[in-house]
């Protein structure tokens, strides 16, 4: 064990000297290791030993300064040590008496959340490991409460009575959306994507179209997905007047925001999430931007009782307890399991307070914006949408055919990456491929945005 520890604290320490991809071929690892496992004990320090040779070196290092890539993440020391006491304690918080602590911890933990980002003091959370699921969780409470609970019992199969039920997002939604209504039987014809503005954020007015459209059409609307913080651009949906649509339909609004929900720790932040405090869900997620390991997703709920709803079932008798007025977190979502993920975010909030949260969500928002002048003021290359947090999506642009300069820039993205300092990522908007770097990783400084932005200028004019 203390061995292990070592290791962990080395690799934070020295995982800046990595490539941060691999320089491995697919299949390498594999063959590297026995085809059938071992009928002997074998020794901890030769496991270890294999760890250090064949894992740590070929694995994507998520924890290195230069990934900039999708929405960078970071493992910090305290939320580390909090997933290794958990790991330790091997806890199945599915009812309260099986896991008391950690119950409570993730109840008061969720509600720091929500102070943090200003949402009422109604709304609950609960803990999860991605938005994906997240996001699944608050359709199929929608679904419920717009079927009265009568899918639940009788299902969807088969029903003349049933009329398709309906989903809207944004053209820039998440695909955990598409894979939401799809996993949860409604559907994938009936989720609409709804046409974004200049700023790739979705249109309040196409919405309103498509839910009427439907509605002739003798289809029953039962939510809207908004996005803050969208994966390609992080733009934010127009979350108040939204709001007002789904207010005026009666529909189920959940915000997705798991990336750019952190951002709302910071006053000036939260500003550009107006109207979050009017959905019925939100989702952030705090081993996005909030330093704590994967995974950790907080879904926030305005009536957690509605979800309860949708999933609670009374259970075997082996599960029935008697204490009074507690959380059996088994009955907010299909899984009975529950891991202890509670306890790495009241680490990482305890360890760097808000303060030192919004002081490090800043500097990094900072450097995005001192990245996105340098890409201003060279020639040859354009900024290609807005960039409120800590994403910019820029290209080089030669004023030549389009297809011309989306193979330029893929050849730019492909030559960046391989050289080893940094990694991004590339998005495509209408027809345009351009480029994507995201700061987000708490060991991220200037010199390695500055590095990013030396090899891309040097890839341009290789190419």
């Amino acid at each position: 064990m203390h061995r292990a520890a070592d290791l962990v604290a080395d690799y934070l320490e020295h995982v800046g000297e990595y490539p941060v991809l691999p320089k491995v071929a697919p299949g390498e690892v594999r063959a590297a290791l026995p085809a059938a496992p071992p009928q002997e004990p074998e020794p901890l320090d030769t496991l270890l030993g294999d760890y250090r040779t064949l894992v740590e070196p070929n694995v994507t290092h998520w924890n290195h300064p230069g990934f900039m890539a999708y929405f960078a993440i970071t493992g910090s020391a305290p939320g580390i040590l909090g997933e290794t006491l958990a790991a330790g304690l091997n806890v199945n918080a599915m009812l309260w008496k099986t896991g008391p602590a950690p119950t409570e911890l993730e109840e008061l933990v969720t509600d720091w959340l929500r102070q943090m980002i200003g949402l009422p003091a109604g709304f609950r959370g609960h803990i999860n490991d991605t938005a994906s699921i997240s996001s699944m969780l608050a359709i199929a409470a929608a679904r419920h409460r717009a079927t009265g609970g009568d899918v639940r019992t009788r299902g969807m199969a088969g029903r003349a009575d049933l009329p398709a039920l309906t989903v809207y997002a944004s053209e820039q939604a998440h695909s955990s959306i598409d894979k939401a209504v799809i996993t949860l039987g409604l559907g994938h014809e009936n989720l609409r994507k709804v046409p974004v503005d200049a700023e790739y954020r979705m249109d309040g007015f196409a919405l309103s179209a498509a839910i009427a459209l439907d509605q002739r059409a003798g289809k029953r609307p039962i939510a809207i997905v908004a996005t803050a913080g969208t994966t390609s651009t992080t733009s934010v949906d127009p979350l108040r007047a939204v709001a007002g649509v789904a207010r005026r339909e009666k529909l189920w609004l959940h915000v997705d925001a798991a990336y750019a929900g952190s951002a709302a720790i910071c006053p000036e932040y939260r500003a550009l999430l107006d109207g979050l405090d009017e959905a019925d869900s939100v989702v952030l997620n705090p081993h996005k931007w909030l330093f704590t390991p994967v995974d950790c997703s907080v879904l926030l709920l305005r009536d957690p009782a509605e979800l309860r709803a949708a999933f609670a079932l009374t259970p075997l008798e082996i599960l029935k307890t008697g204490e009074p007025g507690v959380t059996n977190l088994m009955d907010y979502g299909p899984q009975l399991g529950r891991r202890f993920r509670a306890l790495k975010l009241w680490f990482v909030i305890r360890a760097f307070g808000v303060k030192g949260l919004q002081a490090r969500i800043r500097a990094h928002c900072a450097l995005a914006q001192e990245f996105a002048s340098w890409v201003r003021a060279e020639p040859g290359f354009e900024i290609c949408a807005p960039h409120p947090f800590s994403t910019v999506c820029f290209r080089a642009a030669t004023g030549g055919a389009a297809d011309e300069e989306n193979t330029l820039n893929e050849r730019i993205l492909a030559d960046v990456n391989a050289a080893g300092p940094v990694f991004l990522s590339h998005a495509k908007l209408g027809d345009r491929i351009v480029l994507r770097l995201t700061i987000g990783n708490i060991r991220t400084e200037r010199a390695h945005v500055a590095t990013a932005w030396e090899l891309v200028r040097a890839a341009k004019e290789r190419l």
